[in-house]
């Protein structure tokens, strides 16, 4: 699988993995296969940050990928926190993660349990129950990017 490069001028990976995007996501979306769950996991969601949506078809299970996958530029994924990912067992794996993003101005979390499974030499997301929660946070709270800085200076309006 030899997948275009997206185009990022960033330092940080995407995945929120406090390395460098060619050292961490990059080498997948090119074509490497991912180790782990967790690590096609973060690939997966540094996709949906960069818009390349052609990697997150082709790292989809052949029983549950849709045909097509718009996906909304207009959406801003603003961090990822790996709530558990439990070493994988007998070709199949789990990720739980929280994904946050916004949305026309409003801040949002994503949370799934994604299945995983090993076949042909690869890991290949199957499917998860997605919930998503409209979150409201204050101007004075920690900013949900994972900044650390406060909302208001950082990521508010």
């Amino acid at each position: 699988m030899t997948l275009s490069t997206p185009v990022s001028t960033l330092a940080n990976c995407p995945c929120d993995s406090s390395a460098a995007y060619t050292a961490c996501c990059q080498p997948y979306h090119q074509g490497a296969a991912a180790p782990t769950p967790e690590a096609l996991m973060r690939s997966r969601y540094s996709a949906f940050t960069l818009n390349v949506s052609d990697y997150l078809l082709a790292t989809w299970h052949v029983s549950t990928r849709p045909a097509q996958l718009l996906l909304d530029p207009a959406t801003q994924w603003k961090s990822l926190t790996i709530v558990a990912a439990p070493p994988a067992k007998e070709g199949q794996g789990t990720v739980h993660f929280l994904a946050y993003f916004r949305e026309q101005a409003r801040w949002h979390v994503l949370e799934e349990n994604s299945r995983f499974v090993f076949e042909e030499g690869r890991w290949w997301y199957v499917d998860g129950v997605p919930t998503i929660e409209r979150l409201k946070p204050r101007r004075n709270e920690r900013c949900l990017c994972g900044s650390g800085r406060k909302l208001k200076s950082c990521c508010g309006e």
